[in-house]
């Protein structure tokens, strides 16, 4: 690497590093700072490096770092999938696999979820983990904030459960559709991580747990067809049918899943209910109806027990 590259990757590391706000990864604000974003030695604690060869990185005056040091960076510095990219090509290392897939959501995401009142819209990660989600999502499928991380994967509750009151997949009718599919875009996914100890451990669990799981998972098939519609069978308002459109994110390989009734349809008054009657369950007495100005929009990782905090460092 020559001192030239040497300087644009210490200026690409100080203008990723400015861009991070402390409360970004989980860290304290302070009392004064006198530059923007993180400190060197707040990057290098992230990073899990020494706080002098992170400044000597910054400073074009390092040799060129490792691939397990570029990928712990691009981890602190929170970067996407073309910066991580850049950061391995200023570096002088192509870059090798992703480590796992991404759980970031980015803010005008979030922010876009919370501009659908009318509509329920859930972002999936490459795994099928629901990592955001707005009110009328919740009030549909269900209450993701008090779930763990483990039970807000779709995957995993299409083939192994749990199944309440009977219902696959909170009751959708393309339920055979979606575990050919999922199982398509999960294989698709081991290949483009295939590092990553989760998504391994979600296809071994599946592969041991579901025999309908391992047939699907034996074919081999890559490609699928999305499925434009489908009805939900809600307990409380019955039948909901909804149009379902799916916007990708492609730097965090991450879908977007959008849920819309016809205007005027039984379907529509019947989200326009839900909206109303939030995640309250209205078969048991004296139960409180949920807030419904308080939106549910938020990255699942800035969850703590179900309630909401600061984001907190990407895991």
């Amino acid at each position: 690497m020559d001192q030239r590259m040497r300087r644009e990757l210490g200026d690409f590391l100080r203008s990723r590093r400015e861009r991070i706000l402390p409360g970004d990864v989980g860290l304290p604000a302070g009392m004064r700072r006198r530059t923007p974003g993180l400190r060197r030695e707040e990057v290098a604690q992230l990073a899990f490096i020494s706080t002098e060869y992170y400044a000597r990185l910054e400073q074009a005056r390092a040799p060129h770092p490792s691939r397990e040091v570029l990928a712990q960076l691009a981890r602190a510095l929170r970067l996407s999938g073309a910066e991580r990219d850049h950061l391995h090509h200023l570096a002088g290392v192509p870059p090798g696999p992703l480590p796992g897939p991404s759980r970031e959501v980015r803010p005008s995401i979030v922010d876009l979820l919370r501009r659908l009142p009318d509509t329920a819209a859930i972002v999936l990660s490459a795994t099928y983990e629901v990592i955001a989600w707005n009110d009328l999502a919740a009030a549909l499928m269900e209450d993701f904030s008090a779930l763990s991380r483990r039970n807000r994967n779709l995957i995993r509750r299409a083939f192994l459960g749990p199944h309440p009151h009977g219902r696959r997949l909170y009751g959708v009718s393309d339920t055979d559709e979606f575990a050919r599919t999922s199982t398509q875009h999960l294989r698709a996914a081991a290949a483009r991580y295939p590092n990553d100890p989760e998504v391994t451990g979600l296809v071994d669990e599946l592969r041991a747990g579901s025999t309908e799981f391992a047939q699907l998972w034996d074919a081999h098939d890559v490609a699928a067809r999305p499925a434009l519609c489908k009805t939900f069978e809600h307990p409380l308002v019955g039948p909901v049918a909804v149009n379902c459109d799916v916007l990708d994110i492609t730097d965090r390989d991450q879908q977007v899943l959008i849920y819309t009734a016809t205007p005027g349809s039984p379907s529509a008054e019947a989200l326009r209910l839900l909206s109303v009657v939030g995640t309250q369950r209205m078969d048991v007495p004296d139960l409180p109806i949920s807030a419904a100005g308080l939106t549910r929009a938020v990255p699942a990782e800035s969850r703590s027990n179900g309630a909401p905090r600061e984001g907190g460092p990407r895991r």
